[in-house]
């Protein structure tokens, strides 16, 4: 490994013992926006592997390339002022993260009144995360660290520094599934001092991997946040251009070149897993597990750890699996790495419906309590929360399906941009379409447990 390398491996690490803030939200939240689902097991876990096996079939008869094209060809030109929308969001997001080191070291010591708890955990992670998919990717320009650290590019100007894309995107996966990791075991979404303390150390090891690397590959390449973002962003129907604004089709951004190397394929694959992880360790199923495991001898402290590798690699596996597959049924003389990334951005769009799908009721139930948190930072009223509908869960299983429709059909246009026969293009889908009846019912079933805490945290 070279020395440049190291140097970035070692800001990896720094950066992921400190940055659970970016993805917490249990805790007392947990708790707090809690809701069971209204529609009977079996029916659903049935219906939604149906309905993904039959968008297959459906989608099979579409054989017209030009048609498919066309269709994820189609966009409109935007007009908007993107220098004033970029210093907007600068604004907003140096404020943000004012708001959460005020809130956090001076701010009251309950989580539902605490203006930074709130603003990370609901307002961005929740709220704002789901702008990214739903409408388009922004954080390039709310990005605190980005807009902090930009002075230091100055300093840099003119150093070449070569950072392989391939390793950059392998540091951006181990940096996500440690957030996701922070995310479960962290006591950071109920103790605003540890989170206002680990935004800052966010800002001082993103202020490390600029000096190692440089502004504008720290942020494009290695920062797991801005690649997160930009993933999420892809499936949004407004997309950037070079000069200017698009609208798409939501999800035709995926039938691009958006993933160009392997590291960038786990990358995804972790994105999905990493939700799927979250919502996991909070079902009876893996409590249980969790107790049976302790009791034979497992140390608590490896526990989620082990079960968050062991799950990725799985997950991870399986889509090689499906990759191969596909080389084979087609059958293609294009190697299997080109087909698992062409076809890895189909998983975003299934990662954002269960997005949506995990964090809808979270935001909406709590949003009362941010927006009073965030009226009086320091002196919050008592919160309040909403009591939501039982068949507003039905919103979720609808989110889960849309996603899931939606990466058929990237899926489905991206076998007739590669592959020349339509018989191949068929084929090519057999294996990912079963990949993603296993998605898409291991999703459906997590969303249909009771909410609860995870032992042994």
């Amino acid at each position: 490994m070279s020395r440049q390398s190291a140097r970035v491996l070692g800001a990896a690490v720094g950066l992921a013992a400190v940055c659970g803030v970016a993805v917490a939200h249990g805790g007392s939240l947990r708790n707090a926006s809690s809701q069971g689902l209204a529609v009977p097991t079996w029916l659903f876990l049935s219906t939604g592997g149906a309905v993904v096996g039959a968008s297959f079939l459906l989608a099979s008869f579409v054989t017209d390339r030009a048609f498919v094209a066309s269709v994820d060809s189609w966009r409109h030109g935007l007009s908007a002022p993107r220098r004033l929308l970029a210093w907007a969001g600068r604004a907003v997001g140096v404020a943000g993260l004012a708001v959460v080191v005020a809130a956090g070291y001076l701010g009251p010591d309950d989580s539902l009144r605490n203006a930074a708890i709130m603003l990370v955990w609901v307002g961005w992670w929740a709220a704002f995360a789901m702008t990214t998919y739903l409408v388009g990717n922004a954080w390039p320009a709310v990005d605190p660290f980005r807009t902090l650290t930009r002075p230091l590019a100055g300093a840099l100007a003119g150093r070449d520094v070569d950072l392989s894309p391939g390793r950059a995107a392998w540091a951006s996966t181990a940096f996500l599934l440690a957030l996701v990791w922070f995310e479960v075991v962290s006591p950071l979404a109920d103790d605003a001092p540890l989170l206002a303390a680990a935004a800052l150390g966010y800002l001082a090891l993103a202020a490390a991997g600029v000096l190692a690397v440089g502004h504008r590959q720290w942020f494009e390449r290695v920062d797991p946040l801005a690649r997160l973002f930009r993933m999420y962003g892809s499936v949004a129907p407004v997309q950037r251009t070079d000069d200017a604004l698009a609208l798409r089709l939501p999800g035709m951004r995926l039938t691009d070149d958006v993933v160009a190397t392997n590291g960038g394929v786990a990358f995804v694959v972790a994105v999905l897993w990493g939700t799927t992880f979250d919502g996991f360790v909070g079902t009876p199923a893996w409590a249980s597990l969790a107790r049976a495991a302790v009791a034979a001898g497992v140390p608590p402290a490896l526990l989620y750890p082990a079960a968050l590798a062991v799950g990725f690699l799985a997950f991870h596996r399986l889509y090689w699996w499906a990759a191969r597959a596909a080389k084979r049924t087609g059958p293609t003389f294009t190697d299997t790495g080109r087909i698992a990334r062409r076809f890895a951005p189909s998983l975003l769009a299934i990662a954002a419906g269960y997005h949506l799908a995990h964090y809808l009721t979270y935001a909406l139930s709590l949003s009362p309590a941010l927006v009073g948190a965030l009226a009086n930072p320091l002196n919050p009223p008592v919160a309040r929360t909403l009591v939501l509908p039982a068949w507003l869960s039905g919103v979720g299983i609808a989110a889960v399906l849309l996603g899931h429709l939606l990466a058929i059909w990237v899926a489905h246009a991206t076998a007739y941009d590669e592959l020349p026969g339509r018989l191949q293009a068929i084929r090519s889908q057999y294996a990912l379409t079963a990949a993603m009846v296993f998605y898409t019912m291991t999703s459906l079933w997590i969303i249909g447990q009771p909410a609860g805490e995870p032992p042994f945290l």
